[in-house]
């Protein structure tokens, strides 16, 4: 090549890539909060989970020290029961969840080889929603506010409104609004991972990372929802006393621990899987060789995101549960530590095999790990439904989780901290430093909870805030004290590692670890993914394929260049990445800061029974989605495909199974239809727990039933035919029928709500109408989102945006119903005909 070539393609790669920095580049001011690049989303998802974790961690080193001695009144009773209260709950769900939705954000685009996730602005929405929910949730303490009856909120306490006070519906509803946020991340993640994968990364090379977030994000979908649907019972009762958990009225408490724990034991290993990925990226790296066995770890991660949904009764052996229940149980409880013990084995495997540098983020996988171990050896005991009766509710089951919780997630967060440190500013942390954190979080540790499993076989009960000295418990808690307090001081030396000036520091290597992981590849002060999208041949690109990290910041792979002015990325194929689309996504907005505060708004003040202001809240919220919807997806391209280099060319727009649209409305269901199956669940349990179910009162008009049902499968025959019309080019006809279905819907609304009004079904009165009631009330609240999504695709249609070969608002909508029809058919059977046909 002679040099004046070389001069013009240098010249033509620079000005690509300042083209790609114009579009891609951070804004400033007030519009920097709003902003939707996957690295800031990432950063401020994980920097606001810290914070919130530090809060949590001062909360229990204030219960330690009213521990320490017997007899103590440093804290009081009340101010006790707040504190244990919000340390579980943030622990639990605002922290251990979002660090890794952050992580995944930060790291899942570079890592995959794409550009942005599909949804930044769902991104940036989910953040927002949990950040205004923690404050909110965690703000409650310095008003005497916060939520005292527990993490777990068990009734009948917690729904006493005299003994649990307004913390309980701050709890209740602080957190539903960020189970909504986790949900909108799990979509995102699912969607990411499946369908934005670089080109040749077929399912069987994507990272180990990529395979664990996948299955956390498919539990979360099948985890959360429970729990959404408890929430709704529970503050239905709270709220407009619905007797769900009142046995006088035909109630039961169960009820609420089955639906908490059918998301609580799952949510274990939503916490556990994904630092088992941070250590399968960081095991292989220090171990110079791929990981061990990947088929295997990828089993194993998966059986174990599937045995993790049948062990939820094991928290509930000493409820008085039949004794099959308690043996299957149990025997599931001790199956699951089998995948998990292969996860571990291959991590052996793969440093027996490379030659291991014990490096700080080793080091801290490596104690993680052990303490993990420690951990499920006392979690089989406890699986044991004989010693569990022993060891329930005593300080035995806080050293198991604790062991489980944080050697299994905290230490490989840790890890992943010192690992991918050099990914945001291109300098690493102190390994002199990190060695110090380790060592004083490690020995701190076990100080602090070994003693806990004597104290609790010396029978010191959970949630006591004070004890008498001659228990002979006293000396353990002092020495859990001492240890808690040195395991805080090694996570203020990481604290004050990260927080240290490091303007003075040279910039290290782009890649110090020699990893081999396509992370790697991106420059840290860059915003986009990768400079360009590169083909994938190979588990551990980096190694294996000579010169790719070169070759694609050079731009030589595919979409190098952003001539339109567009943020792009590709859509590749589910299971081999064959490229099928490009992606085009939204940019900056204001939006979706505007709709996860009004939506933050409607929860708080439907918290202190603001009606008022929640309708506000909720119609702003509301047009901001719309809003949000018209301009920000769905729109038709200048031009139908586009050259992405390598003489590939790529269409610009699709619908159905090819976009990412059509994916997140299936992912998105999926999950709703797990919190209705969950309401389900919780009429048949009310049936088999009565003799009289019905306890006399009539039920609904069968007959009206009936109608709705078939009024509801007609409105969804009909948005099916005005998808095959608008695909035949019938726009009249298609919008006619956009109408009718409409209007059925509206009359298939009615009768639903006849069928419990005719009989004139009392719900404050028996818990028999108002879980008729509530399964009603779904059905018609989802008929109504189904009336607006009509509504918006007759708008789009009439200005032009939906057109015969631009139908994707209209074929997600039609999926939508396909749902809808499912859960109205189901449910107007079950309360029409169930237990009257009995």
């Amino acid at each position: 090549m002679s040099a004046a070539v070389k001069e013009r393609s240098r010249e033509e790669y620079k000005a690509q890539e300042e083209r790609l920095r114009t579009v891609w580049a951070n804004p400033t001011g007030w519009r920097y909060w709003t902003s939707v690049n996957n690295f800031q989303i990432g950063l401020w998802y994980g920097s606001a989970a810290f914070a919130f974790m530090l809060f949590a961690g001062a909360l229990a080193l204030l219960m330690r020290l009213q521990l320490a001695v017997p007899d103590n009144d440093f804290l009081s009773a009340e101010f006790f029961n707040q504190a244990f209260t919000l340390h579980g709950t943030v622990m639990m769900f605002l922290f251990a969840v979002p660090i890794f939705e952050a992580v995944a954000i930060f790291l899942l685009p570079p890592m995959l080889g794409a550009r942005e996730m599909p949804f930044p602005r769902l991104g940036a929405f989910s953040f927002w929603s949990f950040f205004l929910g923690g404050i909110f949730v965690c703000g409650s303490i310095f008003f005497n506010a916060a939520p005292s009856t527990g993490w777990f909120m068990y009734p009948p306490l917690a729904t006493d409104k005299e003994f649990s006070g307004i913390g309980a519906d701050i709890w209740l509803l602080g957190l539903s609004f960020i189970e909504v946020a986790s949900i909108a991340a799990a979509v995102e993640l699912i969607v990411g991972i499946m369908k934005c994968r670089a080109p040749g990364m077929r399912i069987n090379l994507m990272p180990l990372f990529a395979w664990y977030l996948l299955i956390v994000a498919g539990m979360i979908l099948f985890a959360f929802p429970p729990l959404i649907a408890g929430d709704l019972l529970f503050e239905m009762e709270r709220m407009f006393d619905w007797p769900f958990f009142d046995a006088a009225r035909g109630g039961d408490p169960l009820l609420w621990q089955h639906l908490f724990w059918i998301f609580g034991h799952p949510e274990v290993y939503i916490i556990f899987l994904p630092a088992i990925a941070l250590m399968a990226m960081i095991v292989p790296t220090f171990s110079q060789r791929p990981i061990v066995g990947y088929s295997w770890i990828v089993l194993a991660a998966v059986g174990t995101g599937f045995l993790s949904f049948g062990l939820w009764v094991h928290h509930m052996f000493a409820t008085g549960l039949p004794q099959i229940s308690l043996a299957f149980f149990s025997a599931a409880s001790e199956a699951v530590a089998i995948p998990t013990g292969v996860q571990i084995f291959v991590f052996i495997a793969t440093m027996l095999a490379g030659r291991v540098i014990f490096s700080t983020p080793m080091l801290f996988g490596a104690g993680g790990l052990a303490i993990f171990v420690i951990g499920g050896l006392t979690g089989v005991m406890v699986a044991l439904a004989p010693f569990d009766w022993q060891a329930h509710d005593t300080y035995f089951v806080v050293a198991h989780l604790h062991y489980v919780l944080i050697g299994g997630m905290l230490f490989p967060v840790v890890a992943g901290l010192y690992y991918y440190y050099p990914l945001i500013d291109a300098k690493q942390l102190s390994d002199r430093l990190g060695r110090l954190a380790f060592w004083l979080m490690f020995c701190g540790f076990n100080i602090a909870f070994f003693p806990m499993h004597l104290s609790g076989l010396r029978g010191m009960p959970r949630r006591v805030f004070t004890y008498p000295t001659e228990i002979g418990w006293d000396w353990l808690n002092l020495i859990s004290t001492a240890g808690a307090f040195i395991f805080a001081a090694g996570v203020l030396v990481v604290v004050l590692d990260v927080l240290r000036p490091k303007h003075r520091q040279p910039r290290g290597e782009l890649n110090p670890w020699n990893a081999g992981t396509l992370e790697w590849i991106s420059e840290p002060e860059e915003n986009w993914g990768v400079r360009s999208i590169p083909i994938v041949r190979s588990r551990y690109p980096l190694w294996d394929q000579k010169d790719l990290a070169r070759k694609v910041n050079e731009g030589r792979y595919y979409l190098p260049d952003a001539e339109e002015g567009w943020r792009e990325g590709l859509v590749t194929s589910v299971l081999d990445a064959e490229p099928i689309q490009v992606l085009r996504v939204g940019g900056t907005s204001y939006v979706t800061i505007v709709s996860a505060l009004s939506l933050g708004a409607a929860f708080i003040a439907l918290t202190f029974h603001w009606w008022i202001a929640t309708a506000l809240a909720a119609i702003i919220c509301f047009c901001a989605v719309i809003y949000w919807l018209w301009t920000g997806t769905g729109e038709i391209p200048e031009k139908p495909e586009k050259n992405v280099g390598l003489g590939l060319s790529l269409p610009l727009y699709a619908s159905g199974p090819d976009s990412v649209g059509w994916w997140a409305m299936f992912i998105t269901m999926v999950g709703d239809g797990t919190a209705f199956a969950s309401l389900v669940f919780g009429y048949f349990f009310y049936w088999t727990i009565h003799a009289d179910f019905t306890a006399g009162i009539a039920g609904p008009d069968a007959v009206w039933s009936l109608v709705a049902a078939i009024l509801f499968a007609a409105a969804w025959g009909l948005m099916v035919a005005a998808r095959t019309f608008n695909r035949r080019g019938a726009t009249a006809a298609m919008r006619g029928l956009l109408v009718l279905s409409l209007l059925t819907t509206v009359g298939a609304s009615a009768a639903g709500l006849a069928g419990p009004w005719s009989p004139g079904m009392e719900p404050t009165r028996h818990v028999y109408p108002a879980i008729v009631w509530i399964l009603v009330l779904w059905v018609l609240a989802h008929g109504a989102v189904g009336t607006v999504m009509q509504a918006y695709c007759l708008a789009r249609s009439l200005a032009g945006r939906l057109t015969p070969k631009h139908d994707m608002d209209l074929g997600n909508v039609v999926l939508y119903w396909h749902f809808l029809l499912v859960t109205a058919v189901i449910t107007f059977t079950i309360i029409g005909l169930f237990p009257a046909a009995m």
